[in-house]
């Protein structure tokens, strides 16, 4: 073809974009200045960071990072480069840790690039890392420890397209979402199913941090603020208190301090209700330990959720991350103890309840005076067929409503929990996030509370694996146990978690996620002539039997009508019953 022809084709291919250009029209930006923008090094620096040099419109690839750190770490005593598990691709996972050396101190750990395409987090890093390292801000480190995972879905982050992330102005290509088994890692640390996922519980457990921020980039409607973050159940809702109440009364205030005075317009993440429709209003909600943020609140480590706005410039969004970074590590080392005194009061606390269903409140729980927003149009789209927002780059302000939630279900908590010896995926699990259990050596008889599962559905395949969703009858029996068995008392540190991870209805807990098919597999049956004179059998003999087939038979025309489902539940109930179909395998001390 001619030059002029293989031009045309990528246009085309490319929606007009070429390599290196966003491949859509964003929304017009407002525009910004800041004192923050003195923290970008020169074009001569010989320490000039990858995104620095490219003037922020790319951002660095694996090697590029790792040769840039490793540099690094030559040139500096504070710096060391290390491994900590290796992607489903086999390739390293690395964090660096910044220190000083000495006694031992608290950690400040920070990742990018979960989230491949929202990757703000890897160049601040960076950036704030050679400025510690070599341009005298080695000061953060007199009372923390900083460790950061530059890009934690490594193999997502390889996967560059400029069609990754359409909505995030800027880099010019990005990552992915998920990793090499399209698993998004932020819906992982409960289950544990992604190799990158177990290596960060590892790092995490042995680090104990006092703080924990995970870098992110928002989706949503257009506003004005382009710093947000955010806490498990934005504080309000977090499952431990006093970690919540350190977030929310100190670390809040210092880093929107910082942000602010550097340029920057910060806010609590809102989380629109209906991103058409912004005055409907911004969520706050409870969260599970599936999360980065639920993990943290779940296990007592004050964890921050940062969402920068994805429609701000990418030099803007990296500039604010380096920002509430250093912010994070003054006030972490100004308040080491208060933080140590809050993770042990939440470890030490023994929740009786679980929440595990919710709902929106009919009235708002408050309100943002004079929202900071984006004033937007709409037009009729050809392509969608309806009216779609066309956002006009005018600051505009009005009054936000913040929903809030009510609980519709909550679990109140056994004693403990046992796991038969069989259920392996389980307990190698509860080893991996240090959940203690016991195992017994002989056999052992209990009185328990055992679940049955009511009209069980398999939902539409996610994160790897199929949820399911059920109703749950709870049932007094006396069983044996095999010897093997672990039993996992409510009574530790990590209890709330085992509680998640357990509790039948649990959102978050390993049934919903699917990990025991064998529930929902049909017991074995026998030829009809066998099951009916059974069931006849039954029938004449058992009167509590009786009573519910004929209440079944009638409230339940299709039952009644389908002579297999007849003889099928007729032999469920005969003898001590079948020991798998919608019986849940984990059962619970309550005496």
């Amino acid at each position: 073809m001619h030059t002029a022809s293989i031009l045309g084709v990528i246009l085309l291919a490319t929606g007009g974009a070429l390599p290196g250009q966003e491949p859509l029209r964003l929304p017009p930006t407002l525009p910004w200045s800041g004192k923050s923008e003195t923290l970008i090094a020169p074009a001569n620096d010989p320490w000039i960071t990858p995104a620095e040099a490219a003037q922020f419109r790319t951002t660095p690839r694996y090697a590029e990072v790792r040769g840039w750190l490793d540099r690094l770490a030559a040139a500096s005593p504070l710096i060391k480069v290390q491994t900590f598990g290796r992607t489903g691709e086999g390739r390293e996972m690395v964090y660096v840790r910044a220190s000083k050396g000495g006694a031992r101190k608290p950690v400040v750990l920070v990742q990018g690039g979960i989230h491949a395409g929202e990757i703000d987090g890897k160049d601040a890093g960076l950036m704030l890392l050679r400025d510690i390292a070599l341009r005298g801000k080695d000061s953060l480190l007199d009372k923390v420890d900083l460790v950061f995972v530059p890009i934690y879905n490594i193999d997502g982050h390889e996967q560059t397209s400029a069609y990754n992330y359409p909505h995030i102005r800027g880099p010019a290509e990005k990552g992915r979402d998920t990793n090499a088994r399209d698993i998004d890692l932020n819906r992982d640390y409960a289950k544990l199913d992604a190799p990158e996922s177990r290596a960060m519980i590892g790092l995490i457990r042995s680090l104990d941090p006092i703080l924990y921020i995970d870098c992110h980039v928002s989706e949503g409607f257009d506003m004005q603020y382009d710093v947000t973050f955010t806490y498990a159940g934005w504080g309000t809702y977090a499952r431990h208190r006093a970690t919540a109440d350190w977030l929310q009364g100190r670390f809040g205030p210092a880093v929107s301090g910082a942000l602010t005075g550097a340029g920057h317009t910060p806010i609590i993440y809102p989380s629109p209700i209906d991103a058409r429709y912004p005055e409907k209003g911004i969520r706050y909600s409870p969260e599970g330990p599936r999360y980065s943020t639920g993990y943290g609140d779940f296990v007592g480590i004050p964890t921050v959720l940062v969402e920068n706005h994805m429609l701000k410039p990418y030099r803007q969004r990296v500039l604010g991350t380096y920002v509430l970074l250093e912010a994070a590590l003054k006030i972490a080392a100004s308040d080491a103890d208060r933080i140590a005194a809050a993770k042990a009061r939440d470890r030490a606390s023994r929740p009786a309840e679980l929440l595990t269903r919710w709902q929106p409140k009919a009235e708002p729980i408050g309100w943002i005076d004079n929202f900071k927003g984006v004033a937007f149009d709409t037009y009729r789209s050809p392509a969608s067929g309806r009216d779609e927002q066309r956002w006009l780059g005018k600051p505009i302000t009005f009054r936000m409503p913040i929903i809030g939630q009510e609980a519709t279900e909550t679990a109140r908590l056994p004693r403990a929990w046992w796991v038969p010896p069989s259920q392996t995926d389980v307990i190698e699990r509860l080893r991996l996030h240090g959940i203690a259990f016991d195992t017994i050596a002989a056999p052992r008889t209990l009185r328990v509370d055992r679940v049955r599962l009511v009209d069980p559905q398999v939902r539409k395949a996610s994160e790897g694996r199929y949820p399911i969703t059920a109703r749950f009858v709870h049932e007094p029996a006396e069983q044996t146990l095999a010897a093997g068995s672990v039993r996992v008392s409510a009574d530790q540190p990590l209890g709330l978690l085992a509680a998640a991870l357990l509790e039948p209805e649990s959102q978050d807990s390993f049934l919903a996620w699917g990990f025991f098919p064998e529930m929902l597999s049909p017991a074995p049956s026998t030829d009809a002539y066998i099951l009916a004179a059974l069931g006849e059998r039954l029938l004449d003999t058992d009167a509590k039997v009786k009573a519910a087939f004929e209440a079944k038979l009638k409230a339940e025309p299709g039952f009644a009508a389908d002579p297999d489902a007849r003889l099928a539940w007729l032999y469920a109930q005969a003898g001590p019953g079948h020991p798998y179909p919608l019986r849940y395998p984990i059962l619970r001390e309550v005496d």
